[in-house]
């Protein structure tokens, strides 16, 4: 795949509202499908079906922790996304509020 196909395909993957909400949770830590869950109030299939074309994409790194599966940041190799990365808004505030901690 040349650098034209990589971008223009990672550009199509941060075209949804819904993955560029993910990556701006992730960028401020790692997350399980759960807690992803919760805070964009929606379901488990839709944010596992985001995270695999993340992940598919090469935007996010998984490891798994006993139960759990943990996703990450995975942007370093792809320099044309960082300032995209930086105009996300913080979501701070989502994590913080959290109530219905299932994961940690």
């Amino acid at each position: 795949m040349n650098k034209i196909d990589e971008i223009s395909e990672c550009m199509k993957l941060l075209s949804d509202k819904t993955r560029l909400t993910i990556l701006a949770l992730l960028k401020e830590k790692e997350m399980c499908v759960c807690d992803i869950v919760e805070i964009l109030e929606t379901t488990q299939p839709n944010v596992s079906q985001h995270l695999r074309k993340l992940k598919s994409g090469g935007l996010v790194n998984e490891s798994r922790r006993s139960q759990w599966i943990y996703y990450s940041l995975n942007t370093n190799s792809k320099p044309y996304l960082q300032n995209v990365m930086e105009e996300l808004p913080s979501m701070k505030e989502k994590l913080n509020a959290r109530t219905n901690i299932k994961c940690d």
